[in-house]
């Protein structure tokens, strides 16, 4: 059953090691340029973006954690009241399960009864194209996430194996719905070739989720009974910051950068590299029992973003999009055999 599934993933998340093993995300070879004399007043630092349709304090998004078993709801609920205080974006996940089991409806409408303000971004996968329109009238969606993930299909004892027609779904979701349609993937990047296919599609916003944090080989390795498949592709995918570098160089789309983002300092970086902004999930279900636990995490990471943005002399979030920084190690190089120019970030 999926409701099953959705606690065994929950629980297997918040009390295992399920992130990657021997690749990160990329952004320990990407160096901000400190600026000794900034010129700024630390205190008026501006985090806010509105590019996602509503102003939001900062570019945080909780992205997708869970949804869809009865256990999720509190979890669900104390998520939206912190976003909704800290006036910052909140993902559910994957919605089938309320819609084909209405009576898990309450784990998901919980949400926007508790945010009536927030950013929301609702969530179904490519192949349903039936449930696009309930999903979006379950959380009253601001946004319709479609999320890819062809590696935990591919893992999990119950996957589905057939992604024939996938990009012409999402096209028809695209013009099915009446609100933006965002493309996410769930841990293993996304290229520049896709990117271009999504938003030619009519993706709105991409969520790259890329490769260094949550990897769901893992978490699929831990439901099965032979750990053969999990464990051979456990650290597959394309790291977090090179994934940011392909998409935003390709598209010209709102792009989130997640995957493996743990604090303010690896978030500039992102934004530094071409992201709107970025996404964190795990953090939230391991460290995060309460409301208070969840604010005071949200704290901490403005602040060590705000620290950044100070310490590179950026006023705002455009500011540090273009800001100076330096590409290295196999990162420099994994981008310049794909083509890109690495250089036109160390002098802008």
């Amino acid at each position: 059953m999926i409701s099953d599934r959705k606690l065994e993933h929950l629980l297997i998340c918040k009390y295992y090691d399920v992130e990657f093993k021997n690749k990160t995300t990329g952004f320990e070879d990407i160096e901000l340029i400190h600026q000794a004399l900034p010129e700024i007043n630390k205190n008026d630092i501006d985090l806010s973006t509105s590019v996602f349709g509503k102003k939001m304090e900062s570019p945080l998004f909780i992205t997708a954690i869970t949804g869809g078993h009865p256990v999720a709801k509190d979890i669900n609920k104390n998520l939206a009241i912190a976003a909704e205080e800290m006036n910052i974006a909140l993902g559910v996940g994957s919605q089938r399960a309320a819609i084909e089991h209405p009576e898990l409806a309450d784990t998901y409408t919980v949400v926007r009864e508790n945010a009536p303000d927030c950013l929301l971004v609702g969530n179904i996968g490519a192949p349903q194209l039936n449930l696009a329109d309930k999903a979006v009238e379950i959380l009253d969606a601001d946004i319709l996430a479609i999320h890819l993930n062809p590696l935990q299909e591919s893992i999990q004892p119950e996957g589905d194996l057939d992604a024939r027609g996938f990009l012409d779904s999402i096209s028809k979701i695209c013009d099915t719905v009446d609100i933006p349609v965002m493309a996410k993937e769930t841990g293993c990047g996304i290229s520049s070739e896709t990117a271009k296919d999504l938003v030619n599609a009519g993706i709105d916003y991409i969520d790259i989720e890329g490769a260094g944090g949550t990897s769901w080989a893992a978490v699929e390795t831990y439901r099965a009974d032979d750990r053969y498949l999990g464990e051979t592709f456990w650290d597959w995918g394309i790291p977090t910051a090179i994934s940011t570098v392909e998409v935003t160089s390709s598209v010209d789309v709102p792009v989130i950068s997640s995957g493996g983002i743990r604090n303010g300092l690896e978030a500039a970086k992102a934004i530094a590299l071409g992201a709107d902004a970025v996404g964190m999930a795990l953090p939230f279900l391991k460290e995060s029992v309460s409301v208070e636990d969840i604010i005071e995490y949200i704290n901490k990471f403005n602040e060590s973003l705000r620290i950044a943005m100070f310490l590179v002399g950026a006023n705002n979030i455009e500011e540090l999009k273009n800001s100076n920084l330096i590409i290295k190690g196999e990162t420099k190089q994994w981008l310049e055999d794909r083509g890109f120019n690495t250089t036109k970030y160390s002098r802008r």
